[in-house]
């Protein structure tokens, strides 16, 4: 009975630590039904422990008429427990949960299967789980856990974790303050964005390689056409040079070769006197 009242003391105490809006000890005792729900549960906790039959499980049951939250009887819950709004929540018969855990408002603690025994999870101390997230199964999760809203966790969770998704999925470990000092079980990271993101840097520096090997491309062929015209042209004129001396040379052997032709043709000729025809009478 002691450690009853003592957990309620501190499931209170919670109350004023998690809700700003909890201003006064009468407004939370009358209209808080988180707290009237955490109430009956350890009531009814108490009374099953003590082997009372069906008592336990009609009074969760009233409290799940008054409050929209449905504990079961044989859940086992540690102190500091807060449940925010709380329309929804479902907490499964084999269920524990540490110290320090806050719940929002559709939350599922359930179970799989039809099997007896151990079939829903065990979560840690510092658990924050966000609004209409389902933890399913006989898992663990670990402490210091932020569960973010709308996941559906079906597997084991380590300490000092942030899962979010359908199936849920660690995205990020983190050390330091506990999840339920701050409540930030909004400002999560996305890792689909972020994937998307990393996916469109790389597309960027693929097209700016790619623009920058082209502008190389288009510089080395402007290089090579470059030098392409630069030797044609080196080469026309040393083609052309060598054409005309060529030519000049020719005809120069052929200049030379024709003079002393014609002086040979011109002095072979012997000029003969002309006879006279009246010199031979005359003498």
């Amino acid at each position: 009975m002691s450690g009853m009242l003592e957990n309620l003391r501190q499931d209170f105490a919670a109350v004023f630590e998690r809700d700003p809006a909890a201003v006064s000890r009468l407004e939370v005792w009358l209209s808080y039904s988180g707290w009237h729900a955490i109430l009956s549960h350890r009531i009814a906790h108490t009374l099953r422990r003590a082997g009372v039959p069906v008592l336990p499980r009609l009074l969760s049951q009233f409290a799940r008429l008054l409050t929209g939250i449905e504990i079961h009887p044989g859940a086992t819950i540690g102190p500091a427990f807060f449940i925010d709004h709380g329309m929804g929540v479902v907490i499964g018969e084999t269920a524990e949960i540490g110290h320090h855990v806050t719940l929002y408002q559709g939350v599922t603690v359930g179970g799989t299967g039809k099997q007896r025994g151990k079939r829903h999870p065990t979560l840690g101390n510092h658990v924050v789980v966000g609004a209409g997230a389902k933890v399913l199964g006989a898992i663990t999760i670990g402490d210091n856990v932020k569960i973010g809203a709308n996941s559906v966790v079906l597997k084991p969770v380590p300490d000092n974790c942030t899962v979010v998704g359908i199936p849920g999925r660690i995205i990020h470990r983190q050390l330091g303050a506990f999840p339920e000092q701050t409540l930030d079980h909004t400002e999560l990271p996305d890792p689909t964005m972020e994937r998307i993101r990393s996916l469109y840097e790389e597309v960027e520096a693929l097209r700016d390689e790619f623009h920058e090997s082209c502008r190389v491309a288009m510089e080395s062929i402007h290089s090579l056409e470059a030098q392409a015209d630069h030797s044609g042209k080196a080469q026309a004129d040393h083609s052309g040079k060598a054409q005309a001396d060529h030519s000049g040379k020719a005809q120069a052997d052929g200049a030379g070769k024709g003079r002393p032709q014609t002086a040979a043709r011109g002095g072979g000729k012997k000029s003969s006197p002309k006879k006279n025809p009246g010199g031979t009478g005359g003498d």
